[in-house]
């Protein structure tokens, strides 16, 4: 416990919270940066960016790591704990950790991101980490020649079936919909590739195996209500995020998905709280849309804490 209070203190080290950290810090605001539950976000699971202005291609935590020594390089702290508790009704604002560390601020950027879906379907529990994952990336490799199935239809999910091209040539995209919401370029990576093959209008009911590993699952269709079965090693969910805002609720203005509202560009329904990244964007979820709006945040902040 401390009776400090920091000028500004940013939730999440992702694009969004690091890229706040490298401005307010520039700013010589001090920020601190706690790293949540998942420190660099999200593209700690990604394999090689390809969009990130100024790098043809860069692996996903190399990116983040340069992003985190940019920001330690201009003097942001870094606290590798949770927050678990947030007082935002009265100033200065107040954070509780995971590790028993109250905190203040003047001002608070929330960028903490959003999760992985997860099916809940029976057996996907029992067989997390066991044939059942959400990051190619990290468990791509231990499906080398296996039979495999990709569950989605949009960005990860191509993302995920061409990385899995590296071990596997048996690889099924699974869509609940009759069309895939990938991005264009994002859908030519696999489309006509006689490696890949699709199944639409479908999805998984059950997940089955043998104690010890995924053998198969259980699949509906969901126009001719037909279940069948398939013959499975491995299964890897991309099905969209989950804004990681729990922890704000009674505290801040969100929808009913969740996400974060913004009010001003990052501002949110409390003065001297901002908002960037995935917590609020429902639409673009990119990378460079969450630095973006990390960006603004921290010029946001800094704005509000010299008035």
């Amino acid at each position: 416990m401390t009776n400090t209070v920091h000028n500004l203190i940013i939730l999440g080290s992702g694009p969004a919270g690091l890229t706040a950290a490298i401005y307010s810090a520039r700013a010589n605001l001090k920020p601190l940066v706690i790293d949540g539950a998942l420190p660099g976000g999200q593209l700690l699971g990604t394999t090689y960016v390809e969009n990130w202005p100024g790098e043809k291609s860069i692996l996903g935590p190399t990116l983040m790591q340069n992003m985190r020594d940019h920001a330690k390089h201009f003097g942001t702290e870094f606290l590798s704990e949770t927050v678990v508790k947030v007082d935002f009704s009265k100033k200065p604002f107040t954070l509780w950790t995971d590790q028993d560390k109250q905190l203040q601020a003047h001002a608070v950027i929330i960028a903490t991101g959003a999760v992985p879906n997860k099916l809940g379907c029976p057996g996907e529990t029992a067989y997390w980490g066991k044939g059942v994952t959400t990051c190619a990336v990290c468990d791509g490799a231990f499906y080398a020649d296996k039979n495999v199935l990709v569950v989605g239809g949009g960005d990860t999910a191509m993302e995920d079936a061409s990385f899995l091209k590296r071990f596997t040539n048996r690889i099924t995209i699974m869509q609940i919909g009759d069309k895939l919401t990938a991005s264009y370029a994002m859908q030519q990576r696999v489309i006509n590739d006689p490696d890949i093959s699709f199944m639409y209008n479908s999805t998984v009911t059950e997940i089955h195996g043998d104690k010890d590993h995924v053998t198969g699952v259980t699949i509906i269709n969901k126009k001719t209500q037909k279940t069948s079965t398939m013959d499975i090693d491995g299964i890897f969910v991309a099905i969209g995020l989950k804004p990681s805002t729990e922890l704000f609720k009674n505290q801040l203005a969100m929808n009913d998905y969740g996400y974060l509202l913004i009010e001003n560009n990052t501002q949110s329904s409390v003065e001297g709280v901002f908002i960037a990244g995935d917590v609020a964007d429902y639409r673009y979820r990119q990378a460079i849309t969450s630095a973006g709006a990390g960006c603004m945040a921290a010029l946001d902040a800094e704005r509000y804490l010299k008035g």
